[in-house]
């Protein structure tokens, strides 16, 4: 009997511990906790893929002709101007053939001086001679023969003009073959890369073909970012845009400027999202930095902007609600109404007031309302680098 009384007394201990250990409350799990604050929130575009700074003029530049390089008057990085002579190919057959020319135009002149001066004493002569014969002192013979003379005349000195003229439009031809030997700037800029040396010989590229240019010259004063946007963002765009633009080689800082271009065609490439290609100019330039073409680049347009408005960071958020700590610690699940966003704040419309505790990271596990938390303070976004954050949008735009 006493044996039996031990026995049902074990058994109840044991079902009261088992009770204990699963009903008893879990241990305060802890989190991370930002308060919900007041400041501004942006709704931005980024590109799809890392875009280049560009520059407004550049031409690389060739010749029309091949021949050996008799003068180089270049180097790479000099400074030159609009008209100057960068480059001339060996000529000395075709500067002669320019002096032939202007030789032969030279005795065509003289021969149209030579022809044209007897023009205006044959036609007096025929006014003299039909004043004569009006006063019967001389026979209509002699007046047809005073009008074939001035008519010769006439006719010989219109041939030697157009016999000038032909002379004249050989020299343009012969100059014209003359100036395809010679290589000068089409605008004022800095020589980037020179392909050839004195002595070496260049051609001309063949239909089709794309061979390195012999200088290419760039206009370093004017710059401009490129970059492509994905094509569901393009609606939404239109010139006159502000814009940040971020240079990878300058970490940390964004420049303002405009959106000035929006391509009229999608781009398509294989395996790639289609793109809307952009283009956006510094306002102002920035004073001091130096800017090189070809620097990796991101465009971050503003579509719109919200001061002074409650907001949370984006990744406190899932499927429109929010972990919000009560007085005592524990968790209830809050759902809002959102505004503005991008990948740093979200615009609280509805839901929460300035100072509430959210938790930052709603998706770890063991979250749900009424649990109790330990909570420890995280921190806010703050402006500054947004590398992460435009890597990122490339990444989720790009997917």
């Amino acid at each position: 009997m006493h044996k039996a009384r031990r026995w049902i007394l074990l058994l109840a201990l044991l079902l009261l511990a088992g009770a204990y250990l699963r009903f008893r409350p879990p241990a305060p799990l802890p989190v991370v906790v930002v308060p919900v604050t007041r400041g501004t929130v942006e709704a931005t575009v980024t590109n799809t893929r890392a875009g280049t700074l560009k520059a407004c003029r550049r031409a690389r530049l060739s010749l029309p002709v091949g021949g050996q390089i008799a003068r180089l008057l270049v180097h790479e990085g000099q400074q030159v101007a609009a008209g100057t002579l960068l480059l001339e190919l060996w000529n000395r057959d075709r500067a002669a053939a320019l002096a032939v020319a202007r030789a032969e135009r030279d005795a065509a002149q003289a021969r149209a001086r030579e022809a044209c001066a007897p023009v205006v004493a044959a036609y007096r002569e025929l006014v003299r001679v039909r004043k004569l014969v009006r006063r019967k002192a001389a026979s209509p013979e002699r007046l047809d023969r005073a009008r074939a003379e001035a008519d010769s005349r006439q006719a010989a000195c219109e041939a030697a003009q157009a016999s000038l003229q032909v002379a004249r439009a050989r020299v343009e031809a012969a100059q014209a073959a003359l100036d395809q030997t010679r290589l000068r700037a089409p605008f004022a800029g800095t020589v980037a890369e020179i392909n050839g040396e004195v002595s070496e010989y260049v051609t001309p590229s063949p239909v089709g073909v794309a061979t390195l240019p012999v200088i290419d010259l760039i206009d370093t004063r004017c710059l401009y970012a490129s970059a492509p946007i994905d094509e569901v963002e393009a609606p939404r765009l239109h010139p006159g845009l502000p814009v940040r633009i971020h240079l990878d080689a300058f970490p940390g800082r964004a420049f303002p400027g405009r959106l000035v271009r929006i391509a009229a065609y999608v781009q398509t490439r294989e395996k790639q999202a289609r793109t809307v290609e952009v283009e956006a100019e510094f306002t102002p330039r920035p004073a001091g930095v130096p800017l090189l073409p070809g620097y990796t680049t991101d465009v971050e347009v503003l579509l719109a902007v919200h001061r002074d408005v409650l907001r949370v960071p984006t990744e406190a958020l899932q499927d429109g609600t929010v972990y919000r700590l009560t007085p005592d610690d524990r968790l209830e699940r809050v759902r809002v109404v959102t505004g503005l966003h991008n990948w740093q704040w979200t615009e609280i419309r509805h839901g929460l007031r300035p100072g509430d505790r959210i938790v930052l990271d709603p998706g770890r596990t063991g979250l749900a309302p009424g649990r109790r938390v330990r909570p420890r303070p995280g921190t806010l976004p703050e402006p500054g680098d947004r590398s992460a954050d435009l890597a990122r949008a490339r990444q989720d735009a790009g997917a």
